[in-house]
């Protein structure tokens, strides 16, 4: 029988976010069995605190934003896929800001920052789910399913984006945390630079630069250094589903199978498994 786990200590991640441009930094900090996912506010009064569950999305665009009360944090995902891929069931992860750094664009350093803190084994039972039955979220040309699987998680992706050199993109992944290192964290967010005039009109993007992001731009990916992977961009892909799906509350079995996946049907799952676990109970 697995057992939940926290962390054993406490690390430190610091750097710009993606969005408001603004300096933030990131503590991760163990805490009791069954508590789960918990970020916190350490900037305002109170230091309110949201759970990381989908009933607590208000917000899929460009990113999965969670709040409860006063608490807001924006694009979680990256944080929650290593935590996933970690198997930590119960931690705080307390931020100075409203949006974690952005660092690289990927999840290997919240990886690291895990690492760096160590993984303790606590004394109750680690929860798992998987569904009795394929679990589906569709919409335009996104469809994710996940099917039974009592024995692990499994990520099918394929990805297609027009002006990508390598299209369409396909990724078949098993997790676990040392391959998720390897494999998943390294790839980077990315962004169609036909996409990036309205993000910027938004008021997004403000801590944009390509030490943090790949710009894929008439037939060619633009980015610092060169790619990681041939096909980072669906391993990103799939790292953003671990993380969303790490929102149905607890660590998740089964087969995902993911057409074009994004954050909106990403967490529309995650919600309907969240949903399938309070009716089981």
């Amino acid at each position: 029988m697995e057992m939940q786990q926290t962390v054993a200590g406490t690390a430190a991640i610091s750097g710009i976010a993606l969005h408001t441009g603004a300096r933030a930094a990131v503590r991760i900090l163990p805490a009791p069995e069954d508590t789960g996912i918990v970020f916190r506010r350490a900037d305002l009064p109170g230091r309110p605190e949201v759970h990381a569950l989908a009933c607590n999305v208000v917000d899929v665009q460009r990113g999965t934003t969670i709040a409860e009360g006063k608490a807001i944090v924006y694009t979680v995902e990256h944080i929650m896929s290593a935590l996933h891929a970690c198997g930590i069931d119960n931690c705080v992860v307390e931020m100075n800001g409203q949006e974690p750094p952005i660092c690289d664009g990927s999840s290997l350093p919240f990886y690291g920052m895990i690492m760096e803190a160590g993984i303790a084994v606590q004394t109750a039972p680690a929860v798992f789910f998987t569904p009795d039955s394929p679990v589906y979220a569709v919409g335009g040309r996104t469809q994710v399913v996940l099917l039974p699987d009592p024995e692990k998680l499994s990520v099918s992706c394929v990805t297609s984006f027009k002006h990508c050199p390598v299209d369409p993109q396909f990724f078949q992944y098993e997790l676990e945390r040392e391959s998720y290192a390897r494999d998943i964290a390294p790839g980077r967010t990315f962004v169609d630079y036909s996409d990036l005039k309205m993000l910027i009109s938004a008021g997004l993007c403000k801590g944009g630069s390509l030490d943090a992001a790949a710009i894929i731009h008439d037939g060619a990916i633009i980015c610092k250094d060169r790619l990681r992977f041939p096909n980072e961009i669906v391993r990103h892909k799939i790292m953003d589903a671990i993380g969303d799906l790490y929102l149905a509350g607890c660590r998740i079995r089964g087969k995902l199978v993911a057409v074009c996946p994004g954050h909106p049907k990403n967490v529309e799952l995650a919600g309907k498994l969240l949903a399938m676990r309070g009716a089981a109970k």
